[in-house]
């Protein structure tokens, strides 16, 4: 488990679906249903959401299943219990927790990655905490061997891409779009520079998250970087129909997968 889980689900040049679920949205029997679909659609790595009541990074989509996760109870300790639950049923998939970082102060920094560890979490996503900010947490996540993962936005500076490309650990978030998480009809004409000076400034993986709403989305991310993460449109469907959900994220998943011979 851990960071190395994580680095094999890049192995020998594989593009990853990476969808993101929020946790306990629609409800929380459903989502482990939504979970189980995702991963017989082809998810190679699972992006949890922690639910929180001020989610600045999330368009409306996932703002209003964080608040329906909330009012279900859901806390970051549930996050990581039902973790320790899908693994119990025999998930393999790799698991990152994306949460803000309010939760983790609150649960105990130190306490918050030794419990997610235990759980067969693999590392960690928080959109507002900085690198500067993160001595602490990096530490812990070094300790227990899980990932750290930085976000990149379009309009980063030189200077901010060494830094977030030398302190992630399993792959960098790349912000396709200077906005809130939510699906759009067209890419950003910028991505593929955008992509490109990243790769210029290291070797690690790099996911594209934000805006993807279709197979034929996915494909173009696919051709310029090593993970296509989609979000809100899959949760959207996830609160509607589970079938439909199923339906869009089997046809992202042979997008991202085309031309690549199946795993051993």
């Amino acid at each position: 488990m851990g960071l190395a889980h994580i680095a094999a689900v890049f192995r020998n040049g594989r593009t990853a679906f990476m969808p993101y679920v929020m946790t306990g949205y629609p409800d929380l029997a459903t989502f482990r249903r939504v979970i189980e679909h995702l991963v017989i659609s082809g998810a190679d790595l699972i992006e949890m959401g922690v639910p929180f009541s001020d989610p600045l990074a999330d368009g409306p989509v996932i703002q209003a299943a964080a608040q329906r996760a909330l009012e279900n109870g859901i806390t970051l300790a549930d996050c990581i219990t039902s973790v320790a639950d899908l693994r119990a049923r025999g998930l393999h998939t790799p698991i990152a927790l994306m949460s803000y970082v309010n939760p983790i102060l609150a649960y105990g920094v130190a306490r918050f990655v030794e419990d997610s560890a235990a759980a067969g979490v693999d590392g960690f996503i928080v959109p507002d905490l900085p690198p500067e900010e993160a001595d602490e947490l990096e530490a812990a996540c070094r300790q227990h061997d899980l990932a750290m993962v930085y976000l990149l936005a379009p309009n980063s500076p030189p200077e901010r891409i060494a830094l977030i490309t030398a302190r992630s650990r399993g792959f960098v978030y790349l912000v396709s779009l200077t906005g809130v998480t939510g699906a759009r009809d067209a890419l950003p004409p910028q991505l593929p520079q955008f992509v490109a000076r990243v790769r210029a400034a290291t070797r690690k993986p790099l996911a594209v998250g934000f805006g993807v709403k279709s197979g034929e989305q996915a494909r173009a991310v696919a051709s310029l970087a090593d993970g296509v993460i989609v979000g809100s449109a899959l949760v959207e469907l996830a609160g509607r129909s589970l079938e439909q959900m199923t339906q869009l994220a089997r046809e992202i998943s042979a997008a991202v997968h085309a031309g690549e011979s199946p795993l051993p």
